[in-house]
């Protein structure tokens, strides 16, 4: 046998067993691919059927939307920051009680009713706000609270409830279409058969009926 053809026989068995190495890891990185690709597009199908709030508020953005819409509200943002040592102008009164609303107490910012429950907090009528966790506590040189409560307690009832409204309503954008346009009421159709689960006493005459 000629030993050339079987140096020629083995690189070819060796170039195959290269080529189907090849193909093997090709397809192992073709199908690993596709299914990150599909577990990707599961995932963003799942973020495209929930509410638009969920993709496009910004919560640290939203402060400043309320302080455009309620420019009388207090800012608070006097207090020093510890890693700069000069004024926290954007630490804000607002922005704080977002931060705490969120991630403190972790409630939904859709709801009227969290949100009155989180200034009841402030205003020492629900949950006890603890001072060491308090937000800003950690980055500003002095514990806000004292100041955010002092500022909550001054807010009238009528600026606490445009409050509530802004904020409910810069979280879920769709909140102030639903409240105008009102739920068609439906008057009930007037029954005129008697009802039979009634029951109803025989009167004199009726009995020449139940005569044969």
């Amino acid at each position: 046998m000629n030993a050339s053809w079987i140096d020629q026989t083995l690189k070819a068995m060796q170039n195959k067993r290269i080529l189907s190495f090849a193909i093997a890891f090709l397809t192992g990185i073709s199908l690993a691919l596709g299914e990150v690709e599909l577990k990707a597009s599961a995932r963003f199908s799942f973020l495209g059927s929930q509410p638009a709030i969920a993709q496009i508020v910004i919560p640290q953005e939203v402060w400043k939307q309320v302080y455009q819409r309620l420019p009388d509200l207090p800012r608070e943002n006097q207090y020093i920051s510890r890693e700069t040592g000069q004024v926290a102008s954007e630490n804000t009164l607002i922005s704080r009680l977002i931060r705490y609303h969120l991630y403190l107490k972790n409630r939904p910012p859709t709801y009227r009713l969290d949100w009155k429950l989180t200034l009841a907090d402030y205003l020492g009528v629900n949950e006890v706000i603890l001072e060491p966790q308090y937000v800003g506590n950690d980055i500003l040189r002095e514990n806000p609270l004292e100041g955010d409560r002092a500022a909550i307690k001054r807010l009238n009832r009528a600026q606490r409830d445009a409050l509530v409204e802004t904020l409910v309503t810069l979280f879920n954008p769709r909140y102030q279409e639903e409240i105008k346009t009102p739920t068609p009421s439906v008057s009930p159709t007037p029954s005129t058969s008697p009802n039979p689960d009634v029951f109803r006493l025989p009167k004199p005459g009726d009995a020449q009926l139940l005569k044969p």
